[in-house]
């Protein structure tokens, strides 16, 4: 990327800290499966559009909003959500606990890995950000995602913990927790 770092803030993966919040900039795994669809000839009921955009504009708004209180941003693009929150709890030695259901999955998109056995959490995305933000900004960040047009499904997705330092846990959608190992391996192939 190329700019300029504003006054005062400074983005890195070692800088989350138990009780900053995670927030996700929209759906996940559209860009991996839409590609893939296309790539592996596969049709489905709905257009399965990538997400691919310039973030620039969404980021902007939520340095705006949050200002030092943002203190990682992640593209979870190469091994999707998954090894984008490994990196940041083995920077920064704390634990990530997330939320499945608050991770938003488009419906189609969630439909097509159930068939090819593929685990959204790992899939590419192109036009999406993690940003780990103090408790206290996290409010007002989201809010700036969600005011973007690129950020209308913005979600508060997990949080940082002291807990099992290096480690990516997820509580299911049925109230059982596992760990979210960062990807071994190709899940699909290398597609951008």
């Amino acid at each position: 990327g190329i700019g300029v770092v504003p006054e005062g803030i400074r983005i890195a993966p070692d800088r989350a800290r138990p009780g900053d919040r995670l927030l996700l900039s929209g759906r996940i795994a559209d860009h991996g499966i839409a590609i893939m669809s296309v790539r592996e000839g596969l049709a489905f009921e709905t257009t399965i559009a990538s997400d691919s955009a310039a973030l620039d504009g969404i980021v902007g708004a939520v340095l705006d909003a949050a200002g030092a209180g943002v203190h990682v941003l992640r593209d979870p693009t190469r091994g999707g959500l998954a090894s984008a929150t490994n990196e940041v709890a083995a920077s920064a030695s704390v634990g990530l606990r997330l939320d499945e259901a608050a991770i938003p999955v488009a419906e189609p998109v969630r439909g097509a890995c159930e068939i090819l056995g593929l685990d959204p959490l790992y899939v590419a995305n192109e036009g999406k950000f993690l940003a780990v933000v103090a408790p206290e900004a996290a409010g007002a960040a989201l809010a700036a995602m969600r005011a973007h047009p690129l950020g209308r499904e913005a979600a508060l997705v997990g949080e940082v913990v002291a807990d099992h330092p290096g480690r990516v846990f997820l509580r299911s959608r049925i109230g059982g927790t596992r760990v979210v190992d960062m990807l071994s391996g190709e899940q699909l192939p290398r597609i951008c």
